[in-house]
C-alpha cells in the first residue's frame, strides 16, 4: 500500500504520533473533519469538471453552426439602417 509515497510503516508511525498528540477523544473528530474537507474538495472538482465539459460542448456547437457570410451580414445591416432612415424621414415629414 503506497499512499502519496508513504508506505504502511510510515502511515502507522504517523497514526501513532497523531494518537499521542491529539488523544483518543479528539482523533475521531479530526478524522471526520478531514473526511468532510476531502468530500468538499471532490464535489468542487466534479462541479468544475461538469462546468468545463458544458462550456466545451457550447463552444463545439458554436463552431459547428455555420455563421452568416460577411456579405449577408453587411446586406442585413444596410437594410436595417435604410429602414431606420426611412422611419426617421417619415416621422420628420409628418411633423
Amino acid at each position: 500500500m503506497n499512499v502519496f509515497g508513504i508506505g504502511l510503516p510510515e502511515m502507522a508511525l504517523i497514526m501513532v504520533i497523531a494518537l499521542l498528540v491529539f488523544g483518543p477523544k479528539k482523533l475521531p473528530e479530526i478524522g471526520r473533519s478531514m473526511g468532510k474537507a476531502i468530500r468538499g474538495f471532490q464535489d468542487a472538482s466534479k462541479e468544475f469538471e461538469a462546468e468545463f465539459k458544458r462550456e466545451a460542448e457550447e463552444i463545439e456547437q458554436a463552431v459547428k453552426t455555420p455563421a452568416l457570410p460577411e456579405s449577408k451580414e453587411v446586406a442585413t445591416h444596410e437594410a436595417a439602417t435604410a429602414e431606420s432612415n426611412n422611419h426617421a424621414a417619415t416621422s420628420s415629414q409628418q411633423s
